[in-house]
């Protein structure tokens, strides 16, 4: 594992954005999918990116 960010890459956040996941922690896998989607050139692919993991909190079901 790297030490210095700059030299991670958009696979690199991907895997961590499942990794929280999976560990069901979905505001850090939104965050590593939104590094990821900024560093992707392609527009489809970074749209993809963020409807797969979407922010926990603009999303949250309200239950009673």
């Amino acid at each position: 594992m790297t030490s210095d960010p700059a030299d991670l890459t958009t696979a690199d956040y991907l895997d961590g954005a499942r990794e929280m996941t999976a560990a069901a922690r979905p505001y850090l896998a939104h965050l590593l999918a939104e590094e990821a989607a900024q560093r992707t050139t392609d527009p489809a692919t970074a749209a993809g990116i963020r409807a797969s993991f979407p922010d926990p909190t603009t999303t949250r079901k309200e239950s009673n």
